[in-house]
């Protein structure tokens, strides 16, 4: 129980440090972590030793993986891939789906981009679109911020979600194929509910906010060129996942071996930075030198792995102090299930704001504790990555940086933004949550 008590005091702790006296999450992940270690009757070597092992295993684990997938987002930033992307979702789903197709082209813009960046690149194309339709801004920049979450919380090889399969031990392709269906789902209630409030609130979409200039139509990239770099790694992770999944008619040999091979993530990554190298129309050497968009991503790669290896020294420290021990009683006397991560998630997220945060914390916390709440299979870790991905969600106000870009980006006060886009932040993690258990309940019924 003292543990327990202890644990609690750590997760307020971290909460306090970066939400109120806005310390870097580093920063107050490493010190909560050895004062935790410490406070539960570890010694100062046990301490030392564990940081050290869980922060490099965890950065081992994933580190390639992170820097290849800021590598490919950036390139596709750069070379206007993301404005490829808009045109033909607009296109294709045409003015009168115009929250759908902007919606969409979010989400899986979201996925090797940032939401933050991507929402600020297709801002621009954005209010073009919603003026030309004759529609509020209201509902378009909610479709789209939105989209761009769904992605960036429950879809590698975006950060938050790879880092809790890394942490959890999840099978990346499970996470992938039940994060796509999940967040979808999520992202269809959330695009009927911006259409809705699209049409009871009124924001006009000015011309006057245009952060960076549209490209030169003839400058931009083929389509083919900059979807190959999102779509192979994920094709390749999901059949890895596949093939390893027990019954499947493929016999050990020389194909399985293969297909397992360059479907591990690191390898997958790798193969998707070789295709966004080619995404330019004009590819330069200067592209992949220190000073050009490899050297942009890797620095901003920086932020992301030391927190994320913080958090897995974290989640080291929680089990080597065998809480889960004497919490796994109290877990199976209680229905909790995947309501645990989320709920977990979501105040995190709610008190300190960051969903990378909530979702590395989380999952070093509920980690050691998956054998209490009886998920323990390859399908259950997947379900409990994307249920904190979906926590990390609920919600998004004002201690969250994109609160803050949606809102001054879309012309928004901060009651329209409380009213519009933290409420559909929280519609689309409880809807994913319904969907989770939705599946659980069915694979339960079919084994």
């Amino acid at each position: 129980m003292l543990s327990f008590i202890l644990l609690f005091c750590a997760i307020l702790l971290i909460i306090l440090l970066t939400s109120k006296l806005q310390w870097h999450p580093f920063i107050a992940l490493v010190l909560v972590s050895i004062g935790f270690g410490l406070a539960v009757g570890l010694s100062a070597d046990q301490v030392v030793n564990i940081l050290r092992d869980g922060f490099g295993s965890t950065l081992g684990s994933i580190g390639m993986i992170i820097v290849a997938g800021l590598i490919i987002g950036t390139f596709i930033e750069e070379s206007g891939g993301a404005q490829v992307i808009a045109n033909y979702f607009i296109n294709m789903m045409g003015q009168k789906r115009l929250h759908a197709a902007i919606g969409w082209m979010g989400y899986l813009i979201s996925i090797p981009v940032f939401a933050d960046s991507g929402f600020v690149i297709l801002t621009p194309l954005n209010k073009a679109l919603t003026r030309k339709a004759g529609v509020s801004l209201a509902g378009t920049a909610i479709a789209l911020g939105i989209g761009l979450t769904a992605a960036h919380t429950m879809v590698p090889p975006t950060p938050g979600p790879l880092a809790a399969a890394a942490i959890i031990g999840a099978d990346l392709g499970w996470v992938i194929l039940i994060g796509l269906f999940t967040s979808s789902l999520g992202l269809f209630v959330g695009i009927q509910f911006a259409k809705r409030m699209g049409k009871k609130i009124w924001i006009e979409a000015d011309s006057l906010t245009s952060p960076s200039p549209q490209q030169l139509e003839e400058e931009l990239p083929s389509l083919t060129r900059t979807l190959l770099p999102i779509l192979i790694p994920i094709f390749l992770i999901v059949s890895k996942a596949i093939v390893q999944y027990p019954g499947f008619p493929l016999d050990e040999g020389g194909l399985r071996s293969i297909i397992v091979f360059i479907g591990h993530p690191v390898i997958a990554l790798l193969i998707g930075v070789f295709f966004a190298v080619r995404i330019p129309k004009k590819r330069e050497r200067k592209h992949l030198s220190e000073n050009g968009w490899v050297g942009k991503a890797i620095k901003g790669s920086a932020t992301i792995l030391l927190i994320t290896a913080a958090g897995g020294a974290f989640g080291k420290l929680i089990q080597a102090s065998e809480l889960h021990l004497s919490v796994e009683p109290l877990l199976k006397s209680l229905p909790l299930g995947l309501a645990l991560p989320f709920v977990l998630a979501a105040v995190i997220k709610t008190a300190q704001g960051s969903s990378t945060v909530a979702i590395v914390t989380t999952a070093s916390i509920v980690g050691p504790m998956l054998g209490g709440l009886d998920l323990v299979t390859t399908i259950d870790k997947a379900l409990v990555v994307i249920a904190i991905g979906a926590g990390s969600t609920v919600i998004s106000h004002a201690n969250d940086s994109f609160f803050w870009v949606v809102t001054q980006f879309s012309n928004m006060t901060v009651p329209q933004g409380y009213r519009l886009h933290s409420m559909a932040t929280l519609l689309l993690g409880s809807t994913a949550l319904i969907v989770l258990l939705l599946i659980q309940f069915g694979m339960s019924f079919f084994t």
